[in-house]
């Protein structure tokens, strides 16, 4: 029986989609609220700087960073696959490498904090 990643594929997909679908709203429920006017303690540059120094914090950031990139590499990955190209290595290649350069970013600027 051949090894296949599937699993592992499909279950980063998986855990990013569901991280995407919790953290989003909350985040544009968390950027709307200055536009009209409230401006949340959580909000303020010295607390998120702090969350974000927190060696929690960058853990947390890293790992939602991480998985919303790797869902969003696979979900183009098929898009275009449904939209007919159909160079499927090529394209899992460039949208996975993409998803690990953010992923190395991401942790590059948190260790920097």
């Amino acid at each position: 029986m051949a090894k296949s990643n599937k699993p592992i594929v499909w279950g980063l997909f998986a855990a990013g989609g569901t991280v995407t679908a919790f953290i989003t709203p909350v985040l544009v429920l968390l950027t709307l609220l200055p536009v009209v006017g409230v401006m949340p303690e959580l909000l303020v540059y010295d607390n998120l700087h702090a969350f974000a120094g927190h060696w929690v914090g960058k853990l947390l950031l890293f790992g939602v960073i991480f998985l919303v990139l790797w869902h969003a590499a696979h979900r183009l990955r098929i898009t275009l696959h449904d939209f007919g190209v159909r160079a499927d290595s090529a394209v899992a290649v460039i949208v996975y490498l993409a998803a690990a350069a953010g992923t190395l970013a991401a942790a590059y600027f948190l260790l920097r904090i």
